[in-house]
């Protein structure tokens, strides 16, 4: 079988396990039982040996996420690497694990680094006590802090999240805390209470003001320490983005591997069919279904791509870039005049400030970032 063009260069590979579930939390993620990991392992090394025969991979960037990568034992986080690097390789330019601060220790750290990962994404989530108390993290600000220095220590490149609106929050201590721990990389997330989540049962709720307070005050400081915004959520030095969400974040494909892991496929053909896909189609996603089913071997959900809604895709994931969206490149990929369709809705954002157009370059100012939903849904509509 002839693998499809064009090569992958970036991998999701999704682990689902958690020593317990955060209540804003609504990621597909369960606490570990008797067996469930090793059928985990069995099954991602099927998983990738047939990514591996389906897609010509050449990788970048591999991203393993979760749940809590870092809670794998350190057999089994050996053996998911070995998994990926026999059948799919390792990414040349930026290899990510997602470390809980509380599962952190000095060996461990020399581990990963051995195994391969140079970036480390860390929940630090607040360097308050009360804050990460209500947020239901099993974590201190104790751990996390030595989470940090030991990881920044051992030559990882780290990134520390942030989640800010939370009512109460010392979100400036939070934030200089972080940044003088020696992180690269800020990820900062408004607290969401979404449907089905323990926040959501109790009634939690997050006021508006709180929300856009936090928005700008975590923009503000982070630009005074030398951070640039590079988008929505996430803050950098120079150099120190994130190069696998930005592979997201320009529309490139990418594999997912694992449990409810989404990809973002060539079009050369629909996932576990033999036919080509239609000519019309530009790309495919899929998500993998969820823990049970995945491994049983259940195909999961495929949705084929076409040109304009490969556009309004990387218009919705492009103007979240400081960079924004080139509507000559976006054209050129897509094959379809993307000014011409799409005049009138970038018209009626220019008129409300809310984007800006210079050239070829499409960007969403400080207030269509706040409302980019808003103006997404003006593309769709149009």
């Amino acid at each position: 079988m002839t693998a499809p063009h064009p090569t992958v260069r970036h991998l999701y590979v999704h682990v689902p396990f958690c020593p317990s579930i955060c209540p804003y939390c609504d990621f597909h993620v369960l606490t570990r039982r008797a067996g469930l990991v090793e059928q985990y392992l069995e099954r991602v090394e099927d998983e990738a040996a047939r990514l591996a025969g389906e897609y010509a991979v050449d990788l970048d960037t591999v991203y393993i996420g979760g749940g809590t990568p870092s809670f794998l034992r350190d057999a089994e986080i050996t053996a998911l690497a070995g998994s990926v690097r026999r059948h799919l390789g390792w990414g040349r330019l930026e290899n990510t694990l997602e470390i809980n601060p509380g599962t952190v220790s000095v060996d461990r750290a020399a581990l990963w680094r051995d195994l391969g990962f140079d970036r480390a994404s860390v929940g630090v989530q607040s360097l308050d006590d009360a804050t990460l108390k209500f947020l239901g993290r099993q974590h201190d600000a104790r751990q996390a802090r030595e989470a940090v220095t030991t990881l920044v220590g051992t030559g990882f490149r780290v990134s520390g999240d942030l989640i800010t609106a939370v009512s109460g929050q010392p979100l400036e201590s939070d934030i200089r805390g972080l940044v003088d721990l020696g992180v690269g990389h800020v990820s900062a997330y408004t607290l969401t209470i979404e449907p089905g989540t323990e926040f959501a049962r109790r009634g939690v709720t997050v006021e508006e003001d709180d929300e856009r307070a936090g928005f700008e005050q975590t923009e503000a400081l982070l630009g005074q320490l030398g951070f640039t915004r590079y988008e929505v959520s996430n803050y950098a030095r120079p150099g120190q983005e994130s190069r696998h969400n930005l592979a997201y974040w320009l529309g490139r494909t990418y594999l997912g591997l694992g449990p409810g892991a989404a990809g973002h496929y060539p079009a050369g053909r629909l996932p576990h069919t033999p036919h080509p896909t239609p000519h019309n189609l530009l790309t495919t996603r899929r998500t993998n279904p969820h823990l049970h089913d995945w491994l049983t071997g259940a195909a999961g959900e495929v949705q084929p791509i076409d040109a304009e809604e490969y556009v309004t895709d990387a218009l919705f994931m492009g103007l979240r870039l400081r960079a924004g969206v080139n509507l000559a490149d976006l054209t050129r990929r897509s094959g379809l005049d993307v000014r011409e369709r799409y005049a009138g809705a970038i018209a009626a954002n220019v008129r409300l400030g809310l984007l800006t157009l210079e050239g070829d370059h499409l960007r969403a100012t400080p207030q269509g970032w706040w409302t980019l939903n808003r103006v997404v849904t003006d593309f769709l509509e149009a």
